[in-house]
């Protein structure tokens, strides 16, 4: 009997001794997770569920880790294979109900979620999968869904609530998320700032509080906290992630270099750091792009190692694409991006980038056509693309296809009224427009003053925009003069013509580079008042000659004013 005890005794300690060890390693395999090492947490999890098969805790972890590097398919069969080893377990409910929604099926992922709560209805960790589901939506590079933040913080609520004790600091990361995601940060604080409190080990809720002083550029108190996190954990990697994109940011508000340089550092020591797994690379990558270091990321792009038939393989093609054409590789970059397209069969994953490069490398090629179709849908996705539109038209407008080009830049002005190029789009609209009058006039075909109704109203916004642009008054007197009645004209020029000589005469540096255009003017004044008023026609001749010599108008009228009157008919 004694040895039975003992025996009882034993085995009850060998039992004990078990949970520890597996505690143990499935929170080194989410600390793994929560320091973005995915390849070590997938390793560690993976061994966890062969040797702790019927602890759905471990498929719901690696399932995670599927989630976080974009494999949805395998995240829903490892939480499959969670709720068959452990239908009490909640949490592989919520794990494919945020699949769910990362596929855009927010119905199936309700009833995901509400098999979770009959799971394990009192459980504070299933309404954290939940909340945490709801929030893993924000993912700015993918066309997913926003995130619900109304059912995140209502089952975040509920899992504080039940968690009455405050033993996980889970809890309060995911409500200091939920806030942070809305940029809400005065009541984000006070959830991060409680995480330190229940476990002083965790570097995360800091270093997002670093991240959300860095989005409101307060930077120099971001920098103190991410540094405070180094200081404390010099290898957990989000936080010179975060510290290297701070940096980035900093430098683009002035003329700090070595910030920027900095960044790139930090980094290459954050990918060091994640063990650089291929989500960690492509994020490095898509950090190259936004550094502007383009030959550092066509050189990653290019040597980058992807597995046959991996979806990442997408992205890589599109950086390649990308860094290619900004280091003007056109020829390569039109062959990266059409090797994209052809890859990508998703076309709600395609961003505006994606048209964007495709479409000037397009360009490039002399594809006009396809360029705009392509350029076009840029601009669709994001109007701050509008400036490659411009390109398109342009191109046209060089090509004297001047009807196609007014068109463009017409789309180029609806789609970006106050962008940072508009001002050169007004002037070259209303050219284009001019021009095609013009070209239809010499064709005989009788074109229509809408075409310099059109022009007119484009150049006079070119005037109002920027005064003294000297040749938008040219231009507004060389198209009224088209406009105005050619049997019994009304001088709709002259006022434009008075104008530009203005602006050009009170600036004696401009008189000599515009002296052609100053004789023009000139003439066509002395032109309207030839027959009216003779002395001061002979005045705008005498300016038009002054200023340009060679020119032959004003001086053959001169000549017809000096000549003495024709002699009446008998006399």
């Amino acid at each position: 009997m004694k040895i039975l005890k003992k025996a009882i005794t034993l085995n009850v300690g060998l039992v004990l001794m078990g949970s520890a060890v597996f505690a143990q390693n499935l929170n080194d395999a989410k600390k793994a997770i929560d320091a973005e090492q995915y390849q070590k947490a997938s390793s560690m999890l993976k061994s966890l569920v062969n040797s702790q098969a019927s602890n759905g805790d471990n498929y719901y972890n690696l399932g995670l880790v599927y989630l976080k590097t974009g494999y949805i398919d395998s995240a829903r069969a490892v939480f499959n294979k969670g709720v068959a080893a452990d239908a009490k377990n909640a949490s592989n409910y919520a794990g494919l109900g945020e699949a769910d929604l990362l596929s855009n099926n927010p119905t199936s992922a309700k009833t995901n979620f509400d098999k979770a709560v009959a799971a394990a209805p009192k459980d504070y960790k299933t309404y954290l999968a939940i909340g945490k589901a709801y929030l893993a939506q924000d993912k700015p590079s993918e066309d997913v869904s926003k995130p619900d933040f109304a059912s995140a913080l209502a089952n975040l609520t509920k899992a504080d609530e039940l968690d009455a004790k405050d033993k996980d600091a889970e809890v309060f990361i995911g409500l200091g998320d939920a806030y942070a995601l809305q940029k809400k940060n005065s009541e984000a604080i006070t959830p991060y700032f409680r995480v330190g409190d229940i476990d002083p080990t965790n570097r995360r809720a800091k270093t997002q509080v670093g991240k959300m002083y860095k989005e409101s550029r307060a930077f120099p108190e971001g920098e103190k906290e991410l540094q405070e996190v180094i200081a404390a954990d010099a290898n957990y990697g989000p936080a010179y992630r975060e510290l290297g994109e701070l940096y980035l940011q900093w430098s683009s508000f002035g003329t700090d270099k070595e910030k920027a340089a900095k960044a790139t550092e930090l980094y290459k020591k954050y990918l060091d750091l994640t063990d650089k797994s291929l989500e960690s690379q492509l994020r490095y990558m898509q950090f190259l792009f936004y550094a502007k270091d383009y030959k550092a990321l066509e050189q990653v792009a290019s040597s980058i190692q992807v597995p046959a038939n991996d979806p990442k393989g997408i992205i890589v093609s599109r950086l390649k694409g990308w860094s290619a054409y900004e280091n003007k590789n056109y020829p390569q970059a039109l062959t990266n991006m059409t090797e994209y397209f052809a890859k990508q069969k998703d076309t709600t994953k395609i961003l505006g980038f994606d048209y964007l490069y495709l479409g000037k490398a397009q360009l490039k090629a002399g594809q006009d056509s396809l360029a705009l179709i392509n350029i076009s849908k840029a601009v669709a996705k994001d109007s701050t693309n509008t400036d490659a539109l411009a390109e398109v038209a342009k191109t046209f407008f060089d090509a004297k296809k001047y009807a196609k080009s007014a068109a463009i830049y017409d789309k180029v002005i609806a789609a970006s009224p106050n962008g940072k190029g508009v001002l050169y789009s007004y002037f070259y609209n209303g050219l284009a427009y001019y021009f095609e009058y013009a070209s239809q006039y010499s064709a005989k075909k009788n074109p229509s003053k809408d075409l310099l109704v059109k022009a007119d109203s484009s150049i006079a916004k070119v005037a109002q925009l920027s005064p003294e642009t000297t040749d938008a008054y040219l231009y507004r007197a060389r198209v009224n003069s088209l406009l105005d009645d050619d049997k019994a004209p009304k001088g709709l020029a002259l006022p434009f013509f008075e104008t530009f000589i203005q602006k050009v005469t009170e600036k004696p540096e401009l008189v000599t580079p515009n002296a052609r255009k100053l004789s023009e003017a000139y003439d066509n004044l002395g032109g309207f008042y030839f027959n009216s008023d003779k002395a001061k026609a002979k005045e705008y001749f005498d300016k038009s000659v002054a200023v340009y010599p060679t020119g032959t108008f004003a001086a053959a009228k001169l000549k017809e004013l000096a000549a003495p009157a024709p002699k009446g008919k008998g006399k």
